[in-house]
């Protein structure tokens, strides 16, 4: 997998910029606030259809175009997969609306011809590693779903859309325990609702599990290769709802970890839409949905620690690390083909050892694509072996 080429158009800070990538080793440096972590977002919106940075993606249109009379943001790609070269681009739209907010759609299209958001969503994988991502580990439960789901995208086809509809059954289901908490009326129009959200979260529940054993797995290597094998590292899914056992995983203390490697997609569903049936009342009188994938949470151990409690600010770094190269060779089993790496001043973030073992990892694998502030923190030989562009005012030499 490899970009070739990117264009972008009104998009964050660039009126417009041009760029090629070398085949294996881009370095972009610069001062801060020059872009280049705005490069490696938009590389990355192209797999995931969405920002990793913003908080909403509608502060991706470049202000300057606000006032036009419909702003629009162009994010235009050359790829190579699996030995074909494709195009991607992606339009941000901003429809006007009448009471003076802005509405934010999206268009896909490979090849020039127009595709749903759902089916575009991993057709161009990469794996992206910011610093201010020790959130992951450090912020709420809500950070590592959000986590979770973007990852599996690119490696599950219809994900995203199981998802979507998972999520828009709980709103509904929970509009109907309100209405019923508070009005009353009859409890068997939840039948409907309980087997959308039954059907779509056990298929989120079987795939999230499988994932974080692997993913764990290949983590646990890398942790290992890092601190030179002085701290294990453990991903745990902690399902809000457990068709293993019925027990919380996420109350107990420790965590109890059954074996979750016996159930099937439609064993999972037929319990989930027990558990809710059971929980009726409950949920009727609280107004909301208690279980299920929406509530799930992932723990982070080294050494049987918990990072997101316990953890310090160099371990939590390098955890992350650890885990976005087991990303690099997790989306490679499933693709057949390495992501593009996209690393954001991460050498600042490791000790001189440490830099070592990631220039050289890099040598052998695909493309990356780096940004730094100081070429210093690079020896001279691997920057010979780069396409080194300076990012200055938003330009490219």
């Amino acid at each position: 997998m490899e970009i070739l080429s990117l264009s972008l158009t009104n998009y964050r800070a660039f009126k417009r910029l041009e760029i090629e990538f070398a085949e294996h080793l881009t370095l972009l440096y610069g001062k801060n606030a020059q872009g280049k972590t705005s490069i490696l977002e938009a590389v990355h919106f192209l797999s995931i259809l969405t920002s990793p940075v913003a908080g909403y993606d509608r502060e991706l249109v470049n202000f300057l175009c606000l006032n036009d009379e419909q702003p629009v943001s162009r994010l235009v790609a050359i790829i190579n997969k699996n030995g074909k070269t494709h195009r991607i681009e992606i339009r941000l739209i901003l429809d006007h609306n009448w009471n003076g907010n802005n509405r934010l759609r999206k268009e896909v299209l490979i090849d020039g011809v127009k595709r749903r958001l759902f089916d575009v969503v991993g057709f161009f994988n990469s794996v992206i590693f910011l610093p201010q991502m020790t959130r992951i580990i450090e912020d709420g439960p809500e950070e590592r779903r959000r986590y979770l789901d973007q990852t599996l995208s690119q490696a599950f086809p219809g994900y995203m859309k199981t998802l979507s509809n998972y999520q828009q059954g709980i709103t509904k289901r929970n509009a109907l325990l309100k209405q019923l908490s508070e009005k009353g009326g009859d409890e068997n129009q939840l039948v409907y609702w309980d087997q959308l959200i039954s059907e779509n979260g056990a298929i989120l529940i079987q795939a999230r599990n499988k994932s974080v054993l692997e993913l764990g797995s290949l983590a646990t290597q890398k942790q290992s290769a890092l601190t030179i094998g002085g701290e294990a590292l453990e991903l745990i899914y902690l399902p809000s709802f457990n068709p293993w056992n019925g027990e919380s995983l996420q109350l107990s203390i420790p965590p109890i970890i059954p074996d979750k490697s016996l159930l099937s997609t439609d064993e999972i569903q037929n319990k989930f839409q027990k558990a809710l049936l059971g929980l009726r009342r409950e949920e009727i009188r609280r107004g909301l949905t208690t279980i299920g994938p929406h509530r799930d949470e992932l723990l982070f151990t080294a050494n049987g620690v918990n990072l997101g409690i316990y953890g310090s600010r160099g371990q939590i770094r390098t955890a992350i690390m650890s885990l976005k190269f087991a990303e690099v060779d997790w989306i490679k089993e499933k693709s057949g083909e390495l992501p593009v790496l996209l690393l954001d001043e991460t050498l600042a973030e490791l000790d001189f050892n440490r830099r070592g073992d990631l220039l050289k990892t890099l040598e052998n694998g695909g493309q990356a694509i780096l940004t730094t502030v100081d070429l210093e923190l690079f020896p001279q030989d691997f920057i010979d072996r780069c396409v080194s562009l300076k990012i200055e005012d938003g330009k490219i030499s």
